[in-house]
Order: C-alpha cells, then sequence, then structure tokens
C-alpha cells in the first residue's frame, strides 16, 4: 500500500487458496468478491489464515472503494489473530488500519461550518481520525516491541505516511530517508520525499523524485504524473506539464486530479487574449467540462469544489440559483480544504454570495475568516472595506485598507490603492478643514503611485527601472477605468492644472477607446486651455462638446449646451470676435433670460465699447433680478471704480457689507482698496487734511485685516496691507504725512523686506502681474535695481504682452538708476528703449518725452565722465547724437505754451542750457578717443604680430620633432627586420645540426647493436658472469661529429690499457632530441674504474 489513500494495483495473482482441516480446499476469486464480506470471513476464521492473506483481502476490498468491509476484515483479522495466540503477526494489520485512517481523514471534512446554510454535514472530522490513526500506530508499536518485531519496513513506511499527513515533514523527511537508505527503489518512500519536497517549494528536487517512482512502476497510484505536471506547471513548463496530465488521463481514465488540473488550464487559457474569441471561448467550455467531471468523481475536494464554485459564481450575476449552488460549494470548499489559500478563497466566493443576496452580516463575517485565513490576501481586504464602506463605517474602511498597505511585506495591489485613494478624497463629516488638506495630500500621492505603476502613457506596458514588464488584466482593466482619472483631475483642481488637465486627457482617451463620448471632459479641457491662454484650441474643444452633447436625449443635452455654449462665447469674447460672443450670449439669453452671467458678459463688452450707459442698464436688470447675489454686487462694484466713479462705488460697497453680507470677502477687499486710494490721492496738506488721510489708512488697513481673519488665504487682502507697509501709510508715508525721521533709509528697507515677504506668499496665489509689479517697487526701493528689472519684466511679459505703460516706465526708471549706479551706457540704452516704447504706446504723454531727452542727455553726459578705455568712439558719436536730439526736445519743452504740463519749464530749459555746454566739448572728447583707439589699435597690431611670429617658431620646431621621431622610428624598423633574419637563420641552422646527429646516432646504434651480439656469445661460451652495466651519459658537442665517435669507441672496447687510469674528459653541452630530457635529468654520478676485461656499454648507448 501506499501512503496516499489507495492500495496499489493489485499483483498478477487473481486467486487466493484456503485450506480448510485436513484436505479441503477454497479457492477464492479476487475478482469476483461479494460486497458484503461475512461469508468470506466465516472462512477465515475456520481456515486459520496467515496474516498475509487478511490484508490480501482486505486491500483489494480497499481497492474496489468497499472502505468498510476492509475496515471489518482487518477489524476481525485482530480479533482472531489474538484469539488463535498469533500476535506477534498483529503488527500488518495494525498498519493496515492506520493507512486505512489516513485514507478516511483525506476524505473527512477539516471543520464544520456553525452557520452553514447550504452544505450541512454531519461526517466525522478529518482530526478524529488522524488521532485513532496515531491510537493503532502506538499500539502496533507496542505489540512489535514486545515480540522482537519493531522496525520493519512496513512500519517504518506507516509511521512516515502518518507523520506526512500530520503536515510533520521534517521527522517524515528523516523516516522516509531511513527507508530509503537501506531500500534505495522504495516506492513509497519516494513518493513521501517528493511529495515533502513539492511542499517545500523544492520543484526541481521533487520532479526528479517523482520521474524516478514513474520509472520503477509505471503504474503506481497515485499517478506520479500529477505530480511531474505540478512540478513542470512550477518552473513554467507548462506544455510539458499540460502533456503529463494528458498522459495520465490516458493511462488511468479515471484519474480526477488530472482532470481537475486540465480544466484549471484550461480556463487559464481562456483568459488568453491573444487567442481569437472562438479559441477563448472553446478552452472556457473544456475547462467547465473538466472540472465538473472532476468534482463528480471526488465531490469532497476542496480544489473542485473552489473552481467550479467561480463558475457558479460567474453565472449567478443573473441567476439566484447559481448563487445558492455556489454558496454550497462555497461552504464545502471551505470544510473540506487543508491549504490556507483555498480556504480563504472559499471564505472569499461565500462572502461575495452572501453580499450578492444582502446577508451583510454573514458576508463580513466571512471576510473577517478569509482574512485570518490568509492574512495578506488583497480580495478579503477589498470585500471587507466595502462592505465597511456600505454601513457607512468609511474611516474603518480607511483604516483596513491603509493597515494592509503599510504593513511591509504585504503585496502592493493597485486596486486596492486605487480604492484607498478614492475613500481619502472624498470628503467625509467629522474631519477638520487642516485633515481635509492632509487626507487629499495622500489621495494624490496613492493616484500618483497607481498611474506610475500601470503606465498611463503606454499600451499595455509597464516601465519599471527602464524596463517594460507586461500589465495584468486587472491593472491594464485599472488604467482603463475613465473615472479613475476623473477623481484624479478633481483632486489636482487647486494644485496643478497641468496635472488636471493629463488625468482629463486620459478619462477622455479611455472613453474614446470604450466607444463612447463624455462631452463634459471635453468641455472641461476647454476650459483648462482657455485658463492657459490656448484660445485656439479652447474653441476648438468647446465646439467638439457642443456637437457632442447634441447627440445625447434631451433631459441631459439642454444643461450641457448651457454650459458649453457660455464657455463658447467666453472664448469668443477674449479672441476678439465680439460678433460671435454677441450671438452666442444672445442666444443663451434666448434660452434662458434668467442666465445672468451672460447679461454681465454683454454688460462687459459693451463698458469696453465705452458705452457705459447701455452695460449700466444690463447691470441694473440683473441686479433686479437677483438682488441678493453676491457675484453680481461684486460685478457692479468692479464696474463703477473702472468707470471712474469711486464715490458711488464706495457707497454701493458699504451698502452690499450692510445691509447682505458684513462677511463679503470681496466688498472688504474692494472697501479697502477705496479707502486707500482716496486717502492717497488726498492733496490736502492742512493738518486736517493729514488726519483726514491718516484716518483713511487707517480703515483701509482695517478693512484688508478683516478680510485676512475671514479668509486667511485671501492673496488680494494680503497684497493691499503689504502695499500699505511697503509705503509707509500707517507711518508718514515717506515724509509726505509727517517730519522725516533720521532713520528713514533703514525704516525703507525694513518696510520694503516684509512687504516682499508678503508678496512672495501672495505671487503663489494670485496669477497676476500687479503682484510682480509691487515686488518690483520693492526692489527698487531697496536699490536692488536687478532683482527689481526681473520682477518688472516678468510682469510686463507674462501678463501684459509689453503693452502697459506704467510697468514700461518702471523698467525704464529701473535701468536708469542702474546705468548710473554701474556707469553703464547699454544699460542707459535699454532705459531709453522702455521710454521710447511707452511713448509709442501714449504719444501724447508729456513726461515720457521729457524722461527720453534726460536719458539722452545723461548717456552723453555719463560717456564724457569715464575714462577712454571703458568707452567707444562709436558709443561716443552715438551718445552725442542721442543729446543733440535731446536738446531739440528739451527746447520744445520748454517752449509749450500748455496751461498744464507735468514738468517744470524752467528745469527743461535750465537741461537745454547744460546740454549746449556739454556738446561743446564734444569734439574734444571724440579727438581723445580716436587717439587712444589708434594707440590700442597700434599696441593690438603689434602684440599679434608677436604671437604670429612666435607660432611659426613653435610650427618649425614641431615639425623637425617629428621628423626625427620619423627617421628613429624607420631606423628601429630596419633593425627588427634584421634581427628576425637572423633568428630565422640560426632556427634554420639548429635543425641542419639536429639531422645531423640523429643520422650519427642511428649509425652508431645500429653497429653497436651488431658488436653486443657477438660479445654476448663468447661470454656464454666462457661461462663467465655477466658483467654489471656501468649506468653513465655520454655528452658530445655538435662539433665533434664522427671522429669523436670513433675514438670513445676505440677506448671503451680496445681493452688493452685496463690498468691505465683513465683520462678525465672535458664536459660537453651537446644538443638532445627531447627523447633524452629525461636521461639527462637524472643525478650525475661519479666515475668508477672497474678490473673488468671488458666495459659494457652504457644504457644510452644500448638504447
Amino acid at each position: 500500500m501506499n501512503g496516499a489513500g489507495t492500495p496499489s494495483p493489485p499483483p498478477p495473482g487473481r486467486s487466493i487458496d484456503i485450506e480448510l482441516g485436513g484436505q479441503e480446499v477454497i479457492t477464492i476469486e479476487l475478482d469476483n468478491l461479494d460486497p458484503n464480506p461475512d461469508d468470506l470471513l466465516e472462512v477465515l476464521k475456520e481456515g486459520q489464515c496467515k496474516v498475509w492473506i487478511w490484508t490480501r483481502l482486505a486491500a483489494e476490498y480497499w481497492r474496489r472503494g468497499y472502505l468498510e468491509a476492509a475496515e471489518k476484515i482487518a477489524q476481525i483479522a485482530r480479533e482472531t489473530l489474538l484469539a488463535n495466540g498469533a500476535a506477534a503477526s498483529l503488527p500488518p494489520v495494525y498498519s493496515f488500519l492506520v493507512n486505512l485512517q489516513i485514507a478516511r481523514a483525506s476524505k473527512a471534512p477539516k471543520l464544520k461550518l456553525p452557520n452553514a446554510r447550504q452544505d450541512i454535514i454531519s461526517e466525522t472530522l478529518r482530526e478524529e481520525y488522524k488521532k485513532e490513526a496515531t491510537r493503532l500506530f502506538n499500539d502496533g508499536e507496542r505489540v512489535a516491541t514486545e515480540h522482537g518485531q519493531s522496525g520493519t519496513m512496513l512500519a517504518v513506511l506507516t509511521q512516515g505516511t502518518l507523520q506526512l499527513s500530520s503536515g510533520l515533514w521534517d521527522d517524515a523527511a528523516r523516516t522516509f530517508d531511513s527507508v530509503l537508505a537501506e531500500k534505495p527503489t522504495n516506492v513509497v518512500a519516494l513518493l513521501g520525499k517528493a511529495k515533502i519536497a513539492y511542499a517545500r517549494r523544492q520543484f526541481p528536487q521533487a520532479l526528479k523524485l517523482f520521474q524516478k517512482v514513474l520509472q520503477l512502476n509505471p503504474n503506481c497510484r497515485p499517478d506520479p504524473r500529477i505530480g511531474i505536471g505540478l512540478c513542470l506547471w512550477a518552473m513554467d513548463h507548462k506544455a510539458k506539464a499540460k502533456a503529463a496530465w494528458q498522459r495520465s488521463i490516458e493511462v488511468n481514465p479515471g484519474e480526477w486530479s488530472a482532470q481537475l488540473l486540465l480544466g484549471l488550464e484550461a480556463l487559464n487559457s481562456s483568459k488568453n487574449e491573444s487567442q481569437s474569441e472562438e479559441e477563448r471561448r472553446e478552452e472556457f467550455l473544456r475547462g467547465t467540462r473538466l472540472i465538473e467531471r472532476a468534482f463528480n468523481a471526488n465531490q469532497k475536494n476542496s480544489a473542485a469544489a473552489n473552481a467550479l464554485c467561480e463558475l457558479f459564481l460567474q453565472k449567478g450575476q443573473t441567476r439566484r440559483a447559481s448563487r445558492l449552488d455556489a454558496l454550497k460549494l462555497a461552504e464545502r470548499t471551505i470544510q473540506f480544504a487543508d491549504v490556507k489559500g483555498i480556504l480563504c478563497d472559499g471564505y472569499i466566493r461565500a462572502a461575495r454570495v452572501c453580499h450578492k443576496e444582502g446577508s451583510t452580516r454573514d458576508a463580513m463575517s466571512h471576510f473577517q475568516k478569509a482574512k485570518e485565513a490568509w492574512k495578506d490576501n488583497v480580495l478579503a481586504t477589498i470585500g471587507l472595506a466595502q462592505l465597511q464602506m456600505k454601513n457607512d463605517e468609511t474611516a474603518a474602511a480607511i483604516h483596513t485598507l491603509d493597515t494592509f498597505l503599510q504593513t511591509p511585506n504585504n503585496p502592493k495591489s493597485l486596486e486596492l490603492m486605487a480604492m484607498l485613494a478614492s475613500l481619502r478624497a472624498y470628503p467625509r463629516p467629522g474631519v477638520s478643514s487642516s485633515d481635509k488638506i492632509e487626507e487629499k495630500k495622500r489621495a494624490r500621492e496613492l493616484f500618483d503611485r497607481v498611474c506610475k505603476a500601470i503606465g498611463v502613457a503606454a499600451d499595455g506596458l509597464s516601465l519599471t527601472n527602464g524596463h517594460t514588464q507586461t500589465l495584468s488584466p486587472s491593472a491594464r482593466k485599472l488604467g482603463e477605468d475613465a473615472e479613475m482619472f476623473i477623481e484624479i483631475a478633481k483632486l489636482y483642481q487647486e494644485e496643478s492644472l497641468e496635472k488636471m488637465e493629463r488625468a482629463y486627457k486620459q478619462a477622455l482617451k479611455n472613453y474614446e477607446s470604450s466607444g463612447k463620448t463624455e462631452p463634459r471632459l471635453v468641455n472641461n479641457l476647454g476650459a483648462l486651455r482657455h485658463m492657459e491662454g490656448h484660445l485656439d484650441e479652447a474653441q476648438g474643444l468647446y465646439e467638439t462638446a457642443l456637437t457632442h452633447a447634441a447627440g445625447l436625449d434631451s433631459s441631459s443635452a439642454e444643461a450641457m449646451s448651457t454650459s458649453i455654449l457660455y464657455n463658447l462665447a467666453r472664448v469668443y469674447e477674449d479672441q476678439g470676435q465680439e460678433a460671435k460672443a454677441r450671438e452666442a450670449y444672445d442666444k443663451l439669453l434666448a434660452r434662458h433670460p434668467e442666465y445672468v452671467d451672460a447679461k454681465l458678459r454683454q454688460a462687459n463688452m459693451l463698458a469696453e465699447l465705452n458705452r457705459h450707459n447701455d452695460a449700466h442698464e444690463l447691470i441694473k436688470q440683473a441686479l433686479s433680478s437677483q438682488t441678493s447675489n453676491l457675484n453680481i454686487r461684486a460685478f457692479y462694484t468692479h464696474f463703477l471704480i473702472q468707470s471712474n466713479l469711486p464715490k458711488p462705488a464706495k457707497d454701493f460697497v458699504f451698502l452690499t457689507l450692510r445691509d447682505h453680507d458684513k462677511h463679503d470677502v470681496y466688498s472688504l477687499c474692494a472697501a479697502g482698496w477705496l479707502q486707500y486710494h482716496q486717502a492717497r490721492e488726498n492733496r490736502d496738506g492742512s493738518p486736517k487734511g493729514i488726519e483726514e488721510r491718516k484716518r483713511g489708512f487707517q480703515r483701509s488697513a482695517e478693512f484688508y485685516e478683516k478680510a485676512l481673519h475671514l479668509d486667511p488665504l485671501c492673496a488680494v487682502a494680503a497684497q493691499g496691507l503689504a502695499i500699505v507697509v511697503a509705503e509707509d501709510a500707517l507711518g508718514n508715508l515717506g515724509g509726505a504725512l509727517g517730519p522725516v525721521a533720521p532713520d528713514e533709509a533703514q525704516k525703507r528697507l525694513k518696510n520694503s523686506r516684509e512687504a516682499l515677504d508678503i508678496f512672495a506668499k501672495v505671487r503663489e496665489s494670485i496669477n497676476d502681474g500687479s503682484v510682480y509689479a509691487n515686488m518690483g517697487h520693492c526692489y527698487y526701493a531697496r536699490d536692488e535695481f536687478d532683482r527689481a528689472i526681473e520682477s518688472y519684466e516678468t510682469a510686463s511679459k507674462r501678463f501684459y504682452s509689453n503693452q502697459n505703460v506704467p510697468v514700461l516706465l518702471c523698467l525704464c526708471r529701473a535701468w536708469y538708476a542702474k546705468a548710473n549706479k554701474d556707469q553703464s551706457f547699454s544699460a542707459m540704452n535699454t532705459a531709453l528703449q522702455y521710454a521710447q516704447k511707452a511713448l509709442h504706446l501714449n504719444p501724447w504723454d508729456k513726461a515720457t518725452l521729457y524722461n527720453i531727452a534726460m536719458i539722452q542727455q545723461k548717456a552723453a553726459e555719463l560717456l564724457m565722465s569715464v575714462p577712454p578705455a571703458k568707452r567707444s568712439l562709436k558709443d561716443l558719436q552715438k551718445a552725442i547724437e542721442q543729446a543733440t536730439h535731446g536738446q531739440k526736445l528739451f527746447a520744445s519743452l520748454a517752449a509749450d505754451k500748455s496751461p498744464q504740463v507735468p514738468y517744470s519749464r524752467d528745469i527743461a530749459d535750465q537741461r537745454r542750457k547744460y546740454g549746449e555746454s556739454m556738446l561743446r566739448r564734444c569734439e574734444e572728447h571724440l579727438s581723445t578717443q580716436r587717439q587712444w583707439e589708434a594707440e590700442a589699435q597700434a599696441k593690438i597690431e603689434a602684440a599679434r604680430l608677436r604671437r604670429q611670429q612666435e607660432k611659426e617658431r613653435q610650427d618649425a620646431e614641431e615639425r623637425a620633432r617629428l621628423e626625427e621621431l620619423r627617421k628613429q622610428a624607420e631606423k628601429l624598423a630596419e633593425e627588427r627586420r634584421l634581427a628576425r633574419e637572423q633568428a630565422l637563420e640560426w632556427t634554420r641552422e639548429v635543425k641542419r645540426m639536429e639531422s645531423d646527429e640523429e643520422r650519427e646516432k642511428q649509425a652508431k646504434k645500429a653497429k653497436r647493436g651488431k658488436r653486443s651480439e657477438n660479445v654476448s656469445g663468447d661470454e656464454g661460451a666462457g661461462g663467465e658472469p655477466k658483467q654489471k652495466k656501468r649506468r653513465g651519459k655520454l655528452k658530445k658537442s655538435a662539433e665533434e661529429g664522427g671522429e669523436g665517435a670513433e675514438g670513445e669507441d676505440a677506448a671503451l672496447f680496445s681493452g688493452e690499457d685496463e690498468e691505465q687510469k683513465p683520462r678525465k674528459r672535458p664536459k660537453k653541452r651537446a644538443v638532445r632530441d627531447d627523447d633524452e630530457e629525461e636521461e639527462t635529468t637524472a643525478a650525475p654520478r661519479k666515475k668508477q674504474y672497474k678490473s673488468k676485461e671488458v666495459i659494457s656499454d652504457s644504457d644510452e648507448e644500448m638504447s
């Protein structure tokens, strides 16, 4: 038996013979067993059969699915063997019962749902079977120990199977290892090790073990092909995994686990968007059939119930019967699951059904149980948060989602992040203003993370660290959610128009991708482009939105068309297309006569055409229809101020504050401005007039302060107070309201610094040129002319298109001051250019003409006062020419007979006289400048010649150096060529010498071989003992040739001078072959003198 709950296939022998009494034998056919084993049990008792017969029959009943009969046979076997005194044979029976209880446990429920509504069970729990198995195993071990049979292979395998079913992986692994150490081919132990390796996610190791089991037993049950497929799937070899499962079904057609896995694989394939719709539908249907077949084969398997539950849930979106079936399957999954993931899925699906059915309490309970089973499950967290939102527990939902995201190891789900961001962006009761701002900030951060992850600019790809990764279907659907981007746009409405516009564009793109139109989005985009000054684009968007709105149903089209048409009229107005704007406003008023905004815009257009009476009439009509409308009253106040009617404007503002809303911020700011303007323009120098002016400034500051108290972010009020501070209106107004104090300069710097701090903050709120102009005034007061010029230029270019005369004159003044400070003629020219631009825009302004004459005269004076080195002849001539023109302007200004002029005629005449005296010195300065420039040019030319000569000398030296290097390189190349040729010659000579020596050696060997034969024959005949060979080496130089060899032979074989002392030979270096290397490395021996008649040849000579 294996340890997985089913016995192995039966052996080939399909019958058992049982002896009864003496000679009677009963044959039991295993293929024709009676489901009721009572008769068989009587035969087994009478025959006093051995234990293997009992267990064999019990296993056969188990194989056929008769677990009750199998257990009954095993129990009777235990009783019978005990009664017959064969207790020593009981351990196999106990092992059988243990495995049988493990098999029952695998099909028993893990828990019972106390509030189950569809799948109500009364079966014994899995834990009870495991306890019974443990008890039986301990009893078997006790019996085996008593009879000295402990530690058998069957007992050890049973122990490992029990440990594996109890989740004791380490103990089971050690047990199976002990079995494999004794028998490496034990299939049960190999299967157990494979299951443990797979559970530990050691897929390659598990795959090898499953494959080994398949090699040892191709018919093994459970089928190792299932495990092979699971390992291959986990290792991302999905095609091979599918082939393994298909082979399993071919071998075992009733294998439900392979059918389930193939069904799940088919469902996954049906989600592959690269396939056609027909192919995906076929895959889905095939997967559904396989999963249903697997569930019918084993209705107590949680994985099959879980997969089938999801299919019923998909059908149950419209059918209640399917939802109830899904609930039953979900409860089946929960009660029989032994894996946390499947248990969590069961709870989630049960909660979904309960939520759909309206059982909020049960759904909440199931979602909480799912989170307990798997704390980092995203679906359970989202489901729980949704139910909390349904119960109006928004704070609890935010806490649930936020806690999940803050946990370090939890997955960062984009859907969950988007949901949390949406909840934070949604206004909730009981939240303070500061908390609302903080919540919106967190919402923006979360949405930014979501957009970055899904890569809204990419088509299905998300960029992460420079690499592209395919988005999951859920993340892609999130990127296609237009409502999410509309919500993002609303969050950035007060923060960033650019990000708001990007969000609206993405939302519109998503709508268009789905084939829908949304005029409101197009209208919003048009409004953003309108605010940014892109009027043509805004017009096109408004017209597109109006066209789309016309195609909607009448109930919603009218409201949309009204707003869009008003916006289109506004952009026509800003483009200067008054006729089109007037026509659009007329259409609006024809449809909706009470549309006061259109009337106010018409009044504004009439006012710009100096038709103030007509404009006034329209405003009165709007005001009479909506007397308490503060927007209309604010516009009327603005109209009166622009019409230069400060007294009626002041009375109307005070009336608004008194009778309608004393806390209206706009009216308070307007009152402050009117009071300040009235006090500033009051020229009464009497003590009473000065006191009244002080009181006016004081009241102005009070109005601004009250507006700031009501709205701390009111930039207009802040700017008004900053102007009061900068001009010291509450002090002496720079000496206008009293004597100048000794520390007036320090006080002016302090006031301008404080005003600058306020203007810097106001600049972040008001996008208007007046803020930058006021900052320029403060910098000018501090003599920071560069920064003043920067502020004035920003105001002039960005807001007024260089068409605002006061700002241009301020720029002229700043550049003039900078020119005098830096003694810069170019800065003076820039000041002159700005003055000329202002005169071009306002040609009748004589003050500007006076300033131009003053700048032209001052420029000439400036250049005449600097040394020749700091000016040029061209600039001097230009300055004199401008000063001449300035003289004419001063003469005409002094002779002007107008009753009122904005300058002093006497001063103009004095400047004319001063200019005449200055111009008389011009020729002297011109001649001095010409002489200085001629001398400077001569010095420059001389220096240029010296540099040229020095360069020519250096070039000549460089050419000589390069030529020398070239010659050296050629010489070195020639030397290397000769060396290579000589080396080749030496190589050829060495090879020739080696060849000659080799031939000499061959000749000597042949000759000595012949002599050795003769000597050996003589010694054999004489019966003399062999002489001891002398081992040595003969070294010869290449120059000795044949003579050296012959002389040596003569000395060795003459035999006549035995007693003569041998001569000491000089050592000679010889060129030897590679074959002699080993010999030459031997240690040298001392020379010996022998009294033999014949000295034998050396080893080298005999070789």
